[in-house]
């Protein structure tokens, strides 16, 4: 596992089951940043009671929507990491309002892109100075998640080819994915020569407030699966569109 990891959205859902499963593994980050928009809410109850049983586990304020709480968390963490970098960003936070071109709006499509796209795209440029220090001070020569990634939870609803016309909706949704998996593409482009992996995980249907109880997959075993795709992560996957189970996905 890496030494600092940061996962946004962490205060319920998937985020939530990825410290749980981060923080009490076998070889656990010794800096687990869990990023949630309002820490002392009642919504970040679970976290909480979590962070008290994981001395590891650090709760932080982090709207993903606002570029200076963005910018004050970054550097916040940093000056916990001190010589140390950020070896895993997991950018989770994501929203989804569903609807029909009926129900659709310019309201609605602009804050699901915000939240889904512009953050993650700004929580890593935020955050790359401490990856770039994470990959450099690696002894690893080889990409992984150890040594410094960034991950961006996707959907299977952004792939094109294996779009279902029998259930198109969900435009904003499906829209703000695509366009994240394109930010991945860019990100493993870029970051590459610094050593930094990037790639977009399809974390299954799964059953959550986002994902609703008809979702036939539990969050245990979703996250499960995405950590031990993550941990064989290597070169060849950066830039890749992959399941919960490290499947391809065609774009």
């Amino acid at each position: 596992m890496p030494i600092a990891a940061l996962v946004t959205g962490a205060s319920r859902g998937l985020g939530l089951e990825l410290i749980r499963q981060l923080g009490r593994g076998e070889r656990p980050p010794r800096y687990l940043f869990a990023a949630c928009r309002e820490p002392e809410g009642a919504g970040a109850t679970e976290l909480k009671n979590f962070a008290k049983c994981y001395s590891n586990v650090k709760i932080v304020k982090m709207d993903v929507d606002d570029l200076n709480s963005i910018q004050e968390t970054a550097e916040q963490i940093q000056k916990v990491l001190k010589d140390n970098g950020l070896n895993l960003l997991i950018n989770n936070a994501g929203i989804n309002f569903g609807g029909d071109l009926n129900g659709i709006t310019p309201e609605i499509m602009m804050k699901t892109y915000t939240t889904n796209v512009i953050a993650p795209v700004m929580v890593t440029k935020a955050l790359l100075p401490s990856l770039m220090q994470a990959a450099q001070q690696s002894d690893q020569h080889s990409f992984s998640s150890e040594k410094a990634a960034v991950i961006n939870i996707s959907s299977i609803m952004a792939s094109m080819e294996m779009f279902n016309i029998q259930n198109g909706k969900a435009y904003s949704y499906r829209i703000s994915k695509a366009a994240l998996n394109m930010v991945t593409k860019c990100l493993a482009s870029e970051l590459k020569p610094h050593g930094i992996l990037c790639a977009s995980v399809h974390p299954g249907w799964v059953k959550t407030d986002m994902g609703g109880e008809k979702a036939p997959l539990l969050k245990e075993e979703s996250v499960q699966g995405i950590l031990k795709v993550l941990a064989r992560l290597s070169e060849q996957d950066s830039g890749l569109f992959l399941d919960w189970r490290g499947q391809r996905l065609p774009w």
